[in-house]
């Protein structure tokens, strides 16, 4: 069997039998257009949810209104204790003994005229323990 030699451009074409109006890729993407269904996408409006809104306003309010009240529930009204006092006056160095003389009044040198009542062997325990005696020698004279 041989087969016969033949050449698509020489010989006669088949008609598909298909054709396109004239126009008809002109107005195709509004014909596609119009065959979809329409659907509108959902608008939320801003003060839709008024509700989730007035609940967060009223939890701002609550916590502005508690971390106040809270801190100075909590507060320590304790006044200055006599430590830290006088940790602060001995560390500060604009403060000499002569400025603070001068603040004492007659009441607050009543307060300090405390009468103690030391043994002679506390004394002599106090001296032993320091090695430092030449600052309780010079602080006598």
């Amino acid at each position: 069997m041989v087969m016969d030699d033949f050449r698509l451009d020489k010989e006669a074409k088949i008609n598909t039998g298909f054709t396109t109006p004239e126009g008809y890729f002109d107005a195709f993407q509004q014909k596609i257009m119009q065959g979809l269904p329409v659907q509108e996408p959902k608008v939320i409006p801003l003060f839709a949810r008024r509700r989730v809104w007035m609940m967060s306003a009223v939890a701002i309010l609550v916590l502005a209104l508690t971390v106040p009240i809270y801190t100075n529930f909590y507060k320590d009204n304790e006044g200055i204790d006599a430590v830290s006092m006088e940790n602060y006056l001995a560390y500060q160095s604009n403060i000499s003994q002569y400025d603070l003389i001068n603040l004492l009044d007659s009441e607050d040198i009543q307060n300090l005229n405390v009468d103690l009542a030391l043994e002679d062997k506390t004394i002599e325990d106090i001296l032993t323990d320091n090695n430092n005696l030449e600052n309780y020698i010079y602080e006598n004279e």
